[in-house]
């Protein structure tokens, strides 16, 4: 008995430890720490992934410590806990029921603290209460959403969509990362799944009465067929239990009793409930497999919406998207003329040549579009007149939005509103961020036109920088990893586990490639991923930019396009051709830069307008949509620029490098200074013939030359011509629409983060 109490202290002793190290990273209090930065929550949890005894003892240090962040009022480090806490639980069986009710009573307390908090903790409440009534709840669904398991009573599907540009991240990390994606998917078979499922299942509702050895062998050596059907026996069980408003658990029990001594026969199950596992005999633990992830070379905007079309109409059941095959995974001659040319559509463009889903039923969208024929002519659409935009696109940012139903009379469960949910997954800096803003709009701009994906999918975005290695950290947050590094300050834990992924992805790129996929790979990497995808559900908006650029030549048509996260202006040493004018004179100083006309509209926080023009030389400008390190981070929903928490105010920050003109004895000179302001719009036109260079999102493939005039504003959400042509009656009839419904709403763009702003 002593040495069982002493050696149960030492594992207390070694978890405190652990947890103490993530506290003080997230602390910033031992600098000594920073080289194993993300690996201290990884190694929490494969402590009691590789032991599960331990997990009990896990739950109650986590607790005691959320207990004391919530006396002293140290709130950073409360979501980190929680997070960490749930993860624990969803994976864990044998959790007594007392420490779910002491989490529980944990989160309702933090409902009455501020955005996140009161967010994260509303979520993990929820959950809570159905695993504390259902034991494995949690995990059952995790695994059946994630891994695409057909069955009746939980229809949720998700996918996570990993897209690479091959023009931001190299080969050897495009490799790097679809090996270790090939190798895990090998080991996760549908059985395989099953099996956890079922097993998972009867060890959280039997407790030590399951004997698990014996459980997990009788599962191995079932045939297909058997272990569907057990599958759906305990799937069923579970969630006819969890739906009911008093669910009984004796009831329960006894179902799930049932069917483990219809799989191990009453002599096994009697000897269970007596004894339960020997310590030798205890098997290893459940593992949570990892989720359905498929590799997409990012080719063009379109490709989003087309994986996503796929997603809900798939062509087939392939384990890896079709565009792998232009992978060299030796490294030999990879050749990305051919990757690109391995994703193009192969489809005719007429929609009844896409295959309808299994999932379609009869007199569905699907299959009433599916009737549509090209012909000659042109085809006016009738739409309703009523038909506007699913409030899930621009509803008020929460966790449990209602985002339009997914069939029939209503929502399937509580909570969940949508069948599908794709989690979409870029790797790559501010560049790749600007094509995905592209890309988001040119969906929702097409979503108006045809609701395809928006009445059935949840849209889910994610973010991990992977930035040029060759390049010092501080040079990197300044150049291209601006939203990274905002993001680091906006959500701490998102800087702990994610901005300090990059190393090891490039760590992990210098390796040697194997094509053994049955080998042992390390899944640090992967379970980041994982942990993020399933974790990060607090997202943070963007808004989206607009701009008009006007060309020094006329016949050339003025051009939009949009940007997220800057547009710089460089001024160009040509000047555009004017009739009648005189030659420079020799001798004289040319001024350096261009006459610039600049009207804005002043931002201020009482939110009037108050216009502004300006005419002065200057010789660059800079628009940047992200506040920089010395702005302090607030707002609850996206970022505010000013220090002030006004959450609904969002603003340009324009730096002009000014031309001072001075004379003195010596002659003329000239000096530079930096002005600073605040906008939401502002048109800059070229006075003096000098023409001008704009970038985008510091993208080098979104460059515009011989611009001479152009105007910034905020994106607007795309309206469907429904909409269009109701207010234009309304107009038209003289009824006057307010001005909070007449201007149109900013688009923004959603990026998921663990906490959210964290004020």
């Amino acid at each position: 008995m002593e040495s069982s109490g002493r050696s149960r202290s030492d594992v207390e002793l070694d978890l405190q430890r652990s947890v103490q190290a993530v506290l003080r990273e997230l602390s910033a209090q031992a600098p000594a720490l920073q080289s194993n930065q993300g690996m201290w929550r990884w190694s929490l949890h494969k402590k009691v992934e590789r032991d599960p005894g331990k997990s009990p003892a896990l739950v109650r240090i986590l607790l005691r410590e959320l207990e004391k962040a919530e006396r002293e009022d140290t709130r950073h480090v409360i979501i980190p806990l929680l997070h960490t806490l749930m993860y624990v639980l969803t994976k864990a069986t044998g959790i007594p029921e007392e420490l779910h009710q002491r989490t529980y009573a944990f989160c309702t307390r933090l409902l009455t603290l501020p955005a996140p908090y009161c967010m994260v903790a509303l979520d993990c409440a929820i959950r809570l209460k159905t695993e504390t009534a259902v034991p494995g709840t949690l995990y059952q669904r995790l695994v059946i959403a994630e891994q695409n398991l057909a069955n009746e009573l939980y229809p949720y599907r998700e996918r996570v969509f990993l897209f690479v540009d091959p023009e931001l991240v190299s080969p050897s990390v495009c490799s790097a990362l679809l090996l270790e994606l090939q190798a895990a998917q090998e080991q996760q078979t549908p059985e395989a799944c099953m099996r956890h499922v079922v097993s998972h299942a009867l060890q959280a509702a039997l407790g030590e009465a399951c004997h698990a050895g014996a459980l997990q062998k009788r599962l191995q050596a079932s045939p297909r067929r058997t272990l569907e059907r057990y599958f759906h026996a305990v799937v069923t069980a579970v969630e006819q239990m969890a739906s009911e408003p008093s669910p009984s658990r004796e009831g329960h029990l006894e179902r799930l009793e049932e069917i483990y001594c219809s799989l191990v026969g009453p002599a096994v199950a009697a000897r269970g409930r007596v004894g339960g596992d020997s310590l030798q005999d205890r098997p290893p633990s459940i593992p949570l497999p990892s989720p359905y992830i498929t590799f997409h070379l990012w080719t063009d905007e379109e490709q989003l919406w087309k994986e996503l079309v796929l997603f809900l109409r798939p062509r087939s059941q392939l384990r890896l998207s079709a565009d792998l095959e232009a992978l060299d995974l030796q490294g030999l001659g990879l050749d990305w003329e051919m990757a690109r040319a391995s994703v193009l559509s192969t489809d005719s463009g007429i929609e009844r040549d896409l295959p309808l889903g299994a999932d379609d039923p009869p007199g569905s969208p699907e299959m009433e579009r599916a009737g549509l024929q090209r012909k000659g002519g042109i085809k006016k659409r009738l739409w309703p007149p009523n038909i506007l935009m699913p409030s899930g696109w621009d509803g008020p940012p929460g966790l449990h939005r209602r985002t339009g139903q997914p069939s029939g009379d209503g929502e399937l469960l509580p909570g969940v509103s949508r069948l599908h949910t794709a989690r979409v997954l870029v790797l790559g800096d501010d560049r790749m961020l600007g094509r995905l803003a592209r890309a988001y709009h040119s969906l929702r701009k097409r979503e108006t036109q045809k609701f395809c994906l928006t009445p059935r999918l949840s849209l889910q975005l994610y973010y991990i920088p992977v930035l040029a290695p060759e390049k010092p950290m501080a040079s990197r947050h300044s150049d291209l990893g601006e939203l990274a590094a905002f993001l680091g300050r906006a959500d701490p834990w998102f800087e702990s586990i994610i901005n300090t992924l990059c190393p090891a992805i490039h760590k992990l790129a210098k390796m040697p490639l194997s094509l053994d996929t049955s080998q042992t790979v390390d899944p640090f990497i992967l379970d980041v991923l994982t942990y993020y995808v399933r974790m990060g559900a607090q997202p943070i908006y963007f808004q989206i930019y607009t701009v008009k650029i006007f060309f020094s030549d006329s016949s050339q048509d003025p051009v939009e396009d949009i940007f997220l996260t800057e547009l710089k202006v460089k001024i160009q040493d040509s000047r555009f051709p004017k009739e009648g004018c005189s030659p420079r004179r020799r001798g004289v100083a040319e001024v350096p830069g261009a006459e610039l006309l600049i009207c804005y509209q002043k931002a201020l926080l009482s939110h009037r307008a108050r216009e502004v023009t300006v005419s002065l030389r200057a010789t660059a400008l800079v628009l940047k949509a992200l506040p920089d390190s010395n702005t302090e981070v607030s707002g609850p929903t996206h970022w505010s620029p000013t220090a002030a928490p006004v959450t609904d105010h969002m603003c340009l920050n324009v730096s002009v490098t000014e031309v001072i003109k001075t004379s003195n004895l010596a002659g003329r000179s000239f000096s530079t200074v930096t002005n600073t302001f605040r906008t939401a719009d502002i048109q800059i036109q070229s006075q003096d013939q000098k023409l001008l260079t704009l970038s985008l999102d510091k993208d080098s493939q979104r460059t515009f030359k011989d611009v001479v005039r152009f105007e910034v504003a905020p994106c607007p959400e795309p309206c469907s011509r429904a909409q269009k042509s109701k207010a234009s009656w309304l107009s038209s009839h003289g009824q006057e629409l307010e001005r909070t419904q007449a201007k149109a709403k900013p688009l923004l763009m959603p990026i998921n983060t663990f906490s959210g702003i964290v004020q």
